[in-house]
Order: C-alpha cells, then sequence, then structure tokens
C-alpha cells in the first residue's frame, strides 16, 4: 500500500523542460563592478586634471604716476610722417654738366652751403668776353664825351654846324647806352656764373641725389626730370592723416594728439593739430588733417608710416581716479562688460574693471585694479574658470 501511494505520488510531479540555472544575479552583479571600476577611473582621471596647473602668460598691471598724461583718445588713423616745409627739389638755373657733389644722402646743410657744382668754364669765358666789352664800351663813351665837350666850344663860335653837334651829342649819348648794356650783359653773365653752383636754399637734411657726376643737367623738365637734389627741413615733423567726413566734428585745431611710428610702436610723440586742408576727397570722402609733433627726435624720418591718435581730456569724475595701465590683449568683454583675468596665490581670479580708452598698445583702467596685478594677456579665456590652478609666466 505504501509503495503504491508513494508510486502514485510521484506520477503527480511535473518537470520544467529546459530549466537553467539562477545567473542573473551573478551577472548584474558584475556589471555593478564594472561601472564601478570605470567610475573610479572617471573621478582620478578629472582630480589629476584639476591638479595638474594651467600654464598662462602674465603681464603686470602698471599704475601711473600722478602728472602722467589722463587723456582719453577720440580718433586714431593711419598716417605718415612729413617735413612742415615739405621737400625741396632742387635743379639748375644752367644747362651743363655736373662736375661734382658737395654732399651726400643723409648729411645736414646750413642755408647757403654749396651743394653741386656745374662745368663753369664756358660760363668764366662769358665773363670774361662781357668784361672786355664793357672796357670797350666804357673807352668809346670816353672819347664820345670828349669830343662833344670839344663840340661845345666849336659850336660857340660857330667853326662846327648846328648838325655836326648834333652827331656829337648822338654820338656820346648811343656810348653810354652801349656802356649801360655792357654792364648789364656783364652782370648777367655773373649770375650764370654763380648759378653753376647750387647751393642749400634753406637748413635741411640731403633726402637724395637725383643724377650722377658727368650726366648733362638742364632747367626744368617734365615731372621734375631737372632736379639734381632733393632735400627736407627736418626742424618741424608733422605728421599727417586723412579723416573720414562722419569724425570731421571729433577733431578740431590745436587739439592734442599722439604719433606711434609704425617702426618704433613703444614711442609716443606728443603733438597738436594745426592744419586742415581747405578741400575733402571727394572720391574717398575723407579731409587730410595735420598735426605738428612738439618734440621729435633723430628717429622721425620724412614718409615714415606712423599712427596718430587725437586725445581729449578725461572727464573730471574719472580723472581723478586711480589710473592703472594693462596690455590691450588682457582686456575681455562680455555682454557689454570688460573684465581681466588676474592671477592670485596660483589661481585665476576674474576681475571687472572700467576702462578709459587705449594709449597705443595698452588700455587705461580706472576702477577694479590697483597696480601690480598679474594679467593674463594673449591667450584664449574659453577653458578659463574662478578658481582654476595655473602657472604663470611673464
Amino acid at each position: 500500500m505504501t509503495d503504491t501511494l508513494r508510486a502514485d505520488l510521484e506520477s503527480l510531479k511535473i518537470e520544467r523542460q529546459g530549466a537553467t540555472p539562477r545567473r542573473r544575479p551573478r551577472r548584474m552583479a558584475r556589471w555593478l563592478l564594472l561601472a564601478a571600476v570605470v567610475l573610479l577611473a572617471l573621478l582620478g582621471a578629472t582630480r589629476a586634471l584639476r591638479s595638474r596647473a594651467l600654464l598662462v602668460q602674465t603681464a603686470p598691471a602698471v599704475r601711473l604716476a600722478a602728472g602722467e598724461d589722463t587723456s582719453l583718445p577720440v580718433l586714431s588713423g593711419s598716417g605718415y610722417v612729413v617735413t612742415g616745409d615739405r621737400y625741396v627739389s632742387l635743379g639748375v638755373r644752367v644747362p651743363g654738366r655736373i662736375d661734382r657733389y658737395f654732399v651726400e644722402e643723409g648729411q645736414s646743410v646750413r642755408r647757403g652751403d654749396p651743394l653741386v657744382q656745374i662745368d663753369d668754364r664756358d660760363y668764366r669765358s662769358a665773363v670774361s668776353q662781357a668784361e672786355a666789352a664793357l672796357n670797350l664800351a666804357r673807352a668809346n663813351r670816353s672819347l664820345a664825351e670828349a669830343e662833344l665837350t670839344r663840340g661845345k666850344a666849336l659850336a660857340g663860335t660857330r667853326v662846327i654846324s648846328v648838325q655836326e653837334f648834333d652827331v656829337l651829342v648822338n654820338k656820346a649819348a648811343v656810348a653810354r647806352a652801349t656802356e649801360a648794356q655792357a654792364e648789364a650783359q656783364l652782370a648777367q653773365s655773373q649770375v650764370n656764373l654763380e648759378y653753376t653752383l647750387v647751393r642749400a636754399p634753406t637748413d635741411g637734411v640731403i633726402l637724395a641725389k637725383l643724377k650722377e657726376v658727368g650726366e648733362i643737367a638742364v632747367p626744368g623738365g617734365f615731372a621734375g626730370s631737372g632736379d639734381l637734389i632733393r632735400m627736407a627741413n627736418l626742424s618741424e615733423m608733422r605728421a599727417e592723416v586723412d579723416i573720414n567726413e562722419a569724425d570731421l566734428a571729433r577733431v578740431r585745431m590745436n587739439q592734442a594728439a599722439r604719433v606711434t611710428p609704425d617702426a618704433y610702436p613703444e614711442a609716443q610723440y606728443p603733438a597738436e593739430v594745426v592744419k586742415f586742408y581747405p578741400q575733402v576727397d571727394r572720391q574717398k570722402g575723407t579731409l587730410k588733417v595735420e598735426v605738428r609733433i612738439t618734440q621729435p627726435d633723430q628717429r622721425l624720418l620724412p614718409d615714415m608710416s606712423a599712427r596718430i591718435t587725437f586725445l581729449d581730456p578725461l572727464p573730471a569724475e574719472k580723472a581723478s581716479l586711480p589710473q592703472v595701465s594693462v596690455p590691450a590683449s588682457g582686456v575681455r568683454s562680455q555682454n557689454g562688460t570688460s573684465y581681466v583675468w588676474v592671477v592670485r596665490d596660483g589661481r585665476l581670479r576674474r576681475v571687472e574693471v572700467e576702462t578709459a580708452g587705449a594709449v597705443g598698445e595698452r588700455v587705461r583702467v580706472v576702477r577694479g585694479l590697483d597696480g601690480g596685478e598679474a594679467v593674463v594677456v594673449d591667450q584664449d579665456d574659453s577653458g578659463f574658470s574662478e578658481g582654476v590652478a595655473v602657472e604663470a609666466s611673464a
């Protein structure tokens, strides 16, 4: 009975076909472990990147000393350095072969100094001929006047006729006119001889010699073809710039300006507006303006390219504030707000500033900096953030 019951119970069991061991919990655990390892690796890499200091280039913010120029730039343009008297092109008044030069390019000369000698042999000969003609005319005049004196006495005693006396009077007058003509010819010959020596009409510097010794020089010519020497008076240096018509209201006579030669960007030459040209260039819509450089030096040369900046005084409320100068590449702007990145204790700090115009390659800051800060320059700040560790290099 018992065996039969057990068999019946065994027959009631249901076998699960295809059943597999329970492995899902083990697979899940493996995935969780792998995710944890990856997360730890990412955290470690992030910490390593954060601990690595960014390399930045800095420049000091310089506080301006009391009394330094605090003018505000209002307009700037590219122009050229010129001389106050412009250039003087010298040629000959008489034709001839160039015999010698007394000067070289770059040499300073004074008014009246000899510059070029033209072959003067023909002109010396002409002077000699004119002197001989004058001596002959004087001799003839003396003879004619003596005959006229005797003729007066003879005419008084009626030894000679009135007609003969008139001939003597005319002969003396012709002799005097001939003498005067000979004197004028001699004077002209002497002037022509003087013209063979070209002299400096003013103080200045020789810019160029336009012909060589041995060439034939002739007066005049087309497009300056008769010029021998070009010189300039460097005692008064100026700079000229074309101003747009729309900007003319920002420039006025005697306005302060600053000239910065392209060759010496660190040089700042004070200047003032002295000339407005009387006609606007219709095609370009500009007017040429000249400024006089008040303190020129030997580095300024004619036709040198330069940047001319026109200045206005700072408003009183800004002029009384501390003035700090920073490189222009260190000042950044976002949403109308100017700011700089400053390195303090090895960390980046974002400092908002208020500027008051640029002076050359630097910007004047009137609020936000005290001077002496290390300002980050010449670098894209897209990866910067407050408090990031940096390594500064000047």
